[in-house]
This record gives structure tokens, sequence and C-alpha cells, in this order.
């Protein structure tokens, strides 16, 4: 492991790739600020785009198991839909209502046209991988995803008669005429589109038709051993749907089928101010959220150009929304294979979590002693403990739990039932617009009210992000609270594929700070100063802010200045700023930031002291962990919140101490200095905004950060 001391710093090249924006703008009181440049910032939707290059890499790594590899193609292709669902939409919404620049001052159509020529080589690079390394790989391993083209006379056979018998009663296809108009085209549906030639039954002549895979349907389909002699072939639906569309046309003549897909606007907007009922209005929300403003159109790649400029032309894009695809338009879909394949031999091997020692009595546990928690690696089953307990246990009053991501069957929302009808006082905070939760969000609120559990939403304007548990029991004559802090969601699946940090503590100020931060929720209590916890929207920009700065005083004194920290992603300004500033101090910066970051680490006479790394392997990294040398006395604090502009100012957030020093010191061993050593899953973020993958020098260990931990916690 690395030491704790002050890593040396490599020479780095002077920063000559370093762009300029589309424009330059002051900061703070209006005088210009040296490090306001806009060339100083990386473009934050162009940043998150290339973190999907890293989790392509992953499906190129012939070291991983090959369905593992599969999955991690999947992941990028998944994560490029929800990129134009969500951060493309919006660089659009800027374009439209010419929005303030962002920090790096490139304009909404400058990045707009980037994102399309990024988009343009990830795309080919994705299909690249499946049709030239994972497909053969695949099949070598015994796992066969066969085209079309080779389907055997006896394939064919079976899958024509599945197509009549399972397919076609449930189609519903389209013929375009003045009486027929474009149909409207669901998010991420996949589509056929058919060039047909002739005269149907009434006489009407064809030339297109639009056939809608129903969202029913599987989107891979198995064929049976007996007919192909593989234990694991499969094939996609929408090569079954082009195969045999002309049985949806009889007396016409098929001239062409050609897929695709058009990924869609998915970002909510409800005017919280203008609503009574904000449940209600999310549900009115969510019925059209499927057809709103169309962003991507996915296309094979031999469609005729007339067909696509038809396409182009309904769904209102432009030229550059266009892909052309070498393959299945639903690429990500592939991932059914992952589950459907029973091979260990070609996943993962799989891990026990550390248990909890002498956790019968969570309680009794707690009280002993703070509790930290190191997820995947260390086992989820104390915090589902601790609500069980609690929830049946005579001596607790109340519990109160903010939840933003439980998954479907939460072993948690049971618990919480249960516990009001054993008679506690149960408050539950449910964020209903937790994206792309938003409508299984309503439907738990729903339960848990008629369980008479009593739920909060929240406060108008500001996400509850914050992931907080806090129980309230009798111990003899005074009550004891007992509080669970975590920077991931209570979800027991993601637990056990994110890297996450939890604290189980007694400790009564950070329970009182706790229960303050609870009655601002489910009340209207005032912002008050809180003794242990910083908290969004109030303090913790502002404590971060003066950490910093505190490192910078430091360095600019002679003493030690050093900051280490763990996020998902910062983009917040003053931060940066600050960060920069103390970069020319002295002050020795790591970050460790999964995904985007307009942070240029490397420029000369501004961030050279800072360096940044992106971890990418078996689990996502998702714990924050932040950690100020604070001359001899070092603070560790683990949060829910990035350093992102919407985390620190428009979202309710907590961030804890871990007070503990041996905690502290094994939350940073194990969460910092650990990632920061890895040179096998690690890349190096350079001044002009690309990445270099690490690999270990000479005579250097190989090292990966979740391998390490996997060792020493599960093994």
């Amino acid at each position: 492991m690395a030491s704790p001391d002050t890593p040396p710093r490599k020479k780095r090249k002077p920063a000559a790739a370093v762009a300029t924006g589309d424009a330059t703008h002051p900061c703070g009181d209006g005088a210009m600020d040296p490090l306001c440049d806009p060339a100083l910032y990386l473009n934050r939707e162009l940043s998150q785009l290339d973190f999907n290059f890293r989790v392509l890499a992953q499906a190129q790594d012939e070291a991983v198991p090959v369905l593992e590899r599969l999955r991690y193609l999947c992941i990028s292709c998944t994560n490029l839909d929800e990129f134009f669902e969500i951060r493309a939409a919006t660089v659009r919404h800027a374009q439209d209502f010419d929005m303030p620049l962002p920090s790096d001052g490139l304009s909404p159509a400058t990045v707009l046209k980037r994102i399309h020529e990024r988009t343009a080589e990830l795309v080919e690079a994705q299909y690249r991988c499946w049709n030239e390394v994972l497909k053969p790989a695949l099949s070598e391993a015994g796992v066969k995803v066969i085209p079309r083209e080779q389907w055997t006379a006896k394939q064919t056979r079976w899958l024509r008669s599945h197509f009549r018998d399972e397919i076609l009663p449930v189609l519903s296809p389209l013929g375009l005429d003045p009486a027929h108009p474009f149909p409207k085209i669901l998010n991420k549906s996949l589509n056929i589109i058919v060039v047909l030639k002739g005269k149907d039954a009434f006489g009407r002549s064809g030339h297109l038709a639009v056939v809608r895979a129903p969202r029913s349907l599987p989107r891979i389909i198995q064929i049976p051993e007996r007919v192909s002699g593989g234990e694991y072939d499969f094939v996609f639906l929408s090569a079954v749907l082009s195969a045999f569309v002309d049985e949806l046309f009889p007396g016409m003549q098929v001239k062409g089928a050609y897929q695709f897909r058009v990924t869609r606007n998915s970002e909510l907007i409800v005017d919280e101010e203008e609503v009574e009922n904000l449940a209600l209005a999310l549900r009115d929300e969510l019925v059209g959220r499927g057809y709103l403003r169309a962003m991507r159109l996915e296309i094979a790649a031999q469609c005729p150009k007339a067909i696509v400029r038809t396409l182009l032309r309904n769904f209102e894009l432009p030229e550059n929304a266009v892909y052309r695809i070498n393959g299945p338009v639903n690429l990500n879909r592939v991932i059914q294979v992952y589950d459907l394949v029973q091979r260990p031999d070609l996943k993962f091997p799989p891990f026990q979590p550390r248990q909890l020692r002498n956790g019968d009595d969570m309680f009794a546990r707690i009280a002993d002693g703070d509790v930290l928690l190191h997820h995947p690696f260390d086992a989820f089953t104390p915090v589902l403990e601790l609500i069980k307990q609690a929830s049946e246990d005579p001596n607790v009053l109340a519990i109160k739990q903010t939840l933003y991501r439980t998954g479907r069957d939460s072993a948690i929302v049971e618990h919480l039932v249960q516990a009001a009808r054993n008679g506690k006082d149960v408050t539950v905070v449910v964020e209903l617009r937790a994206r792309f939760d938003e409508e299984a969000n309503l439907g738990l609120a729903d339960r848990l009210q008629d369980a008479g559990v009593q739920v909060v939403y929240g406060v108008v304007g500001f996400k509850t992000h914050a992931k907080m548990l806090l129980i309230v029991r009798r111990e003899g004559r005074k009550l004891r609270r007992y509080t669970h802090l975590g920077t991931g969601n209570y979800h027991s699946g993601t637990a056990r594929a994110y890297t996450d940090i939890g604290l189980m503590t007694a400790d009564p100020e950070i329970g009182n700070d706790v229960h303050q931060v609870f009655q601002q929720l489910s009340g209207l209590a005032p912002a008050i100063r809180l003794k242990r916890l910083l908290q969004s929207p109030f303090t913790l920009h502002a404590g971060v802010l003066q950490r910093i700065e505190r490192e910078t005083r430091l360095a600019r004194a002679g003493r030690p200045g050093r900051i280490v920290a763990k996020m998902n992603a910062i983009n917040e300004p003053q931060v940066i700023r600050a960060l920069y500033a103390a970069s020319q101090a002295g002050v020795q910066v790591d970050l460790i930031v999964r995904g985007a970051c307009t942070l240029r680490p490397g420029v000369p006479g501004v961030s050279e002291n800072i360096r940044v790394v992106s971890i990418v392997g078996r689990f996502l990294e998702h714990s924050r962990v932040y950690w100020f040398g604070n001359d001899g006395k070092p603070e560790l604090f683990c949060t829910s919140a990035d350093w992102l502009e919407r985390n620190l100012l428009r979202r309710v957030e907590t961030c804890f101490p871990v007070l503990d020093p041996a905690l502290a010191a094994r939350a940073r061993d194990e969460a910092l200095e650990n990632y920061l050593a890895d040179n096998l899953n690690a890349w190096e973020l350079q001044a002009d905004g690309s990445y270099c993958k690490l690999v270990p020098g000479d005579g250097a260990t190989p090292h990966s950060a979740q391998a390490a931990l996997l060792d020493r916690i599960c093994g």
C-alpha cells in the first residue's frame, strides 16, 4: 500500500494542447481572475462522454473474462443512451434558451458539434469491438450470437415457426399513407422501417411501413440445443423481424427492411412552484416522457439516404444527429446473454463479502464503537439487520430514513412497513425526482403511506440525495440515537456492484445533526449550523472551500499542504479555482474522479501539483471521500455529494466525519491511498483532456485497488 507521506511528483510537459473556449468571461466580483480563463476548464459533457471510452477499454481487455467484457460493452452503450437522454438534451436546451456559457466558455452549438464527432468515434469503436473482438471470442467459448446470413436451414425453419407462433400475433404493422401518418415512436424502442412495392387488399399502393417491436418481447432469442446443436446459440429479435417481415405484408414485395431507434430527451421538468401536488404532477409528466424531443437517430448502415432523410424530417433532427450502425441498433440488449449463459468460467469469480463480527445485536455492537462498512467488500447485511431489529425492538420508538433508489422487492421497505405496523413512528423521505426511478418511487411512496408510514417528498427545488437512517431507542431513562450515514443508496443490488462507504454510529452529536436535518426536510425548521455534519445547500460548499483554503495557507506558510479526494465527478468552478490556487501555493492535490472532470491538471503555473486519476474496474466506483492534511491533524469526511454545482448548491446532501482515528485511517488507506497506487485499472487525466492508461513501470509491482480489497477483506 502506498505511503501516507506526500508522493513525489513527476515532471510534466507543458500543456501545449490546452484549447481555448468560444468566449471569455469574468468571475467573482466582476474583475477578471486569471483562474477564470476558460482555457483552464474542460467541458463537462465531453468529459463525461469520454468516460465511456474507458469503460469500453475493459471490453477489449483480454485479461477480463469474456462475458464480463460483454457486460462492459453493454454498459458503455447504456451509458451513451443516458448521455443523450440527459446531458446532450441539457446542452440542446441551453442552446434553445440562450443560457449563460459554462466555465469552459464553449457555446452549446460547439459542444453539440463535438459531441457528434466524439460519439461517432465511440459508436464505431463499440461495433468494431462487438463484430471483430467479442462476437468471435464468445463463439470460441461456445456462446454464439448468430447473424442472419449464417443461419442454417434448420435454424431458419425453427425461427420462422417461432416468428409465426410467438412474435407475429403481437405485431401491429402500420402502413404510411395520408390516413396513417408517421406514428409516435417511443424512446429507445426497436423499430423496423419497411420499403414496399405493390398494392394491398384495398388497392392501396404501398411505399413505407413501420413495424414496432412490442416491449413485451425479449430482444434476444435462444435457439434450442436440439435445433442448433449448441447449448448457447442466440439471435437478435431485430434479425428475426427483418428476416420474416414479408409475412406481415402478403401480396406485396418487400424491397428493404431497416431497423432504427430514436433516443429522446428524458429529463422531466416540473415547475414545483406552480404545482400543488408534486406526486400528481410527476405522474402526468411520466405519461409523456417516452415521447419528448428526439436527440439521436440510430439506423442500419445500409439504409438508403432517402429513408434516413424521411426519418430525420419526422423526428425534427439535424444531419449530425444520425448514427449509421453496423449491427443491431439495440446492442446493449445483448446483456441478456450474460444472464442466460450459466458459465462461471466466463465470468468474474464469486466472492463472499465480509460479515460484521458480533453483529447479532446491532444496537450493542454500535454502542460499543463506530462501525465502518466498505461495500461491496463488506456485506450490506448489517444495514438490513439494523433496520430489521429496529422494526421489531419494543424499545425503538422512531425510525427516520431517506430513500433515493431502493430497487424492486426491497427488504428495507418490508422492514419499514413492518415497523409501522408494530407501532413505531416511521418517517421516510422519498425523493420522487430520482432520475429514471420516478415511477418506482411514486409506487413506493403509495405503499409506505398505505402502511401508515409518514412519507415526505423533500424540499421544493432541492433533490434530497442524502443517505441517512436515524433510529431513536429508549435505553433506561434516556433516549439514544443510532445513525447510519452512507455515500450510496439503500439498495442491496448496487451495494454488491458499487463501491460505497457507510458509517454506523451512536455519537450523540452526529445523531442530533441528523435529527436536525430530518426536521428541516419534514417540517419548516430554519437552517442551523450543525456540529459535526456539513450539509448542502447550506454549509458543505463553504466547508469544502474553507478546508482547501486552509491547506493553501499552510503551504504558503511553509507547512505541508495535502488534499486527497475521491468522487464521481467535479465541475464546481469555485472549488476548482480554489484547487488551482492551492496548487500554485504548493499544496499536493490528488483527485480520484471516476467520470466527468472539468479541472485541467498539469497546467504549468496553475495546476502542476494536481493529479487526477480515474479507476475503471470490476465494481463501479461510487464512494465519495475527502481527506485534508490539516497540519498533522487530518480530517476525513465521507459524503453523498460530488463536487458538482448541483450537489453542492442545489441538492440536500450530507457530509459526515469519520471521528474514530482507526476507522479514519482505514478509510484513507482503503479508499484513497490504495487507489492512488493502482497501476492496472487507473487512467491519468492529461492537461489536454485526454486520459492515459497507467501501466506498471520497470520493477513496479502491479496493483489493482479493487483486487487488493477483495484479497484483504474478502479473501
